[in-house]
């Protein structure tokens, strides 16, 4: 294992929000570690900012500013194989053609994060990139936005083994929300695991039992996969034969889990959505999360909306048609999604922190044929992070964001310590995000082996290289919440007094 230790996070921050423009996304200058010879004519801030960050974390000093700078090679050896995971949720923001910069990761990230892994695994070794973006986006024009066609072709065209994989089932048309085609993709070459967690679940004793709702209009789905015992996922088998998962999330606030960053990140290794929970339907004192308060109007809504899907599931053309219509004039009567709280979208959404926090047991303890590791802590699977916040997103998340111009990266080895220093940072407090907070409790199949507020920064940026705890309010970036969590996750003057009281003894760094 590195020098850098888990609860070590690097938090790289630069000038501006912006991104090069020219795929494949060569750096601007020839570093002396750079072996490819082709550098771009544009200034590539991402590729100076990973770099900043690697050398930051500490990684291989001895070499830095020579041309045997390997900083990775300390994380990853030769011959292996990566799997690099971005966040490529959707292709279009509702608001803005160029929003798509603060929705998904950014190319010249993924460029200059594989730059460094091929310098580690060398020749022998092999880079997957794959994602299962939201099943009615788009994944070729995506990849078109990104470069990852020419990153491809660049890496091809020196020998090396770069794979991209589109790890969905399907592929949707949807017109006014409402699906009204569904296409079956080619099957991932690495296939797929299916798991069953059982009693390590974080949903075993959950009271949602049988009400959950997934990705798909039928949620008879998602419920078979998650009663009398069983909490099954379907997981891509890159993610699981892999020796090492890395991570390239997008810094984002997120409608149903306050933010978005590696943990929730992992949604995107599943092989069929319609198992994961991602809301339970009813009121909160039943055990349900949909909605704070459901009053009769949300209650008719409700009853509405699941008769209607069922109309499109079974009746093609028509079906979809009718579900339009209701749309649009159900849309002035009960509230567009945009400015009101439905389907888990607040900071009550007990559900779906479950779910992400389950598949990051299985991407740590799963084996290629569905069994567990044991639980012992150098068992659990390589996985990295390096978050994308250059253009990070705030507010409506994760798809109709308002740009964050932070010229951030973050970067660690042990997830949730990232997750929550990217809470602390976006002005949050991690402790009311559930799917960071919880993150460092689990049971079974633990995650983490310290808390939270033992998380140390290393920075460039004066007031951030401390222990998280005693980085002060003021030099946060106090990111907007999604308006379902606005009130409920900011630091606020108790908070501050509290975690600085907390993190006494925490050593400096």
């Amino acid at each position: 294992m590195s020098g850098l230790l888990e609860n070590t996070v690097v938090a790289w921050r630069g000038v501006g929000g912006e991104y090069s423009r020219l795929p494949p996304f060569s750096p601007s200058q020839c570093y002396p570690e750079y072996t490819f010879g082709d550098t771009s004519s544009e200034p590539n801030p991402a590729y100076e900012s990973v770099r900043g960050c690697f050398h930051t974390a500490g990684l291989d000093p001895a070499h830095f500013g020579t041309p045997e700078w390997n900083p990775l090679q300390e994380l990853i050896h030769p011959g292996e194989t990566v799997l690099l995971k971005p966040n490529m949720v959707h292709q279009r923001h509702p608001r803005d053609p160029e929003g798509w910069r603060y929705v998904i990761t950014h190319g010249s990230v993924i460029r200059a994060v594989a730059d460094y892994v091929w310098k580690a695994v060398g020749p022998t070794g092999k880079i997957i990139l794959a994602d299962a973006p939201q099943t009615d986006a788009s994944f070729s024009e995506m990849s078109c936005l990104l470069g990852l066609d020419a990153i491809r072709d660049f890496y091809r065209a020196l020998g090396f083994c770069f794979e991209v994989i589109d790890l969905r089932q399907e592929e949707w048309t949807t017109r006014g929300d409402v699906v009204v085609e569904r296409r079956k993709l080619a099957p991932n070459p690495y296939g797929s695991v299916a798991f069953d967690l059982g009693q390590a679940s974080e949903f075993a004793d959950h009271r949602g039992a049988g009400h959950y709702y997934g990705a798909d209009y039928d949620a008879g789905v998602v419920n078979r996969h998650h009663s009398e015992g069983r909490h099954e996922y379907l997981v891509a088998g890159c993610a699981i034969q892999c020796d090492v998962v890395f991570s390239l999330p997008k810094w984002k606030t997120h409608k149903k889990a306050g933010i978005t960053a590696s943990l929730k990140n992992l949604v995107g290794v599943n092989a069929d959505k319609n198992w994961l929970p991602h809301h339970t339907e009813g009121a909160p004192r039943l055990g349900g999360d949909e909605h704070p308060n459901p009053d009769l109007k949300h209650r008719t809504e409700r009853k509405m909306a699941a008769a209607i899907r069922g109309l499109s599931h079974r009746i093609p053309v028509v079906g979809p048609w009718v579900h339009q219509v209701a749309r649009s004039v159900g849309k002035p009567v009960f509230g567009d999604t945009e400015s009101t709280v439905r389907s888990g979208n607040w900071f009550g959404n007990d559900t779906i922190w479950r779910m992400c926090l389950d598949l990051n047991k299985i991407v740590s303890y799963g084996n290629a044929d569905g069994s567990l590791r044991d639980t012992q802590q150098q068992n659990r699977k390589r996985h990295y992070v390096l978050v994308d916040g250059i253009l990070a997103g705030e507010g409506r998340g994760p798809l109709n964001p308002d740009p964050v111009s932070a010229g951030v990266l973050l970067f660690g080895v042990h997830p949730p310590s990232v997750d929550a220093a990217c809470a602390y940072l976006a002005g949050f407090d991690p402790e009311r995000i559930p799917i960071v907070s919880r993150a460092f409790q689990c049971r079974n199949l633990p995650l983490s082996d310290h808390g939270w507020r033992d998380i140390v920064l290393r920075s460039n940026h004066a007031a951030w290289n401390r222990p998280l705890v005693e980085v002060a309010s003021r030099d946060t970036f106090h990111f907007a919440p999604h308006f379902g969590w606005k009130g409920h996750i900011e630091q606020s003057a108790e908070f501050e007094t509290s975690v600085l009281k907390a993190g006494e003894a925490v050593p400096q760094p």
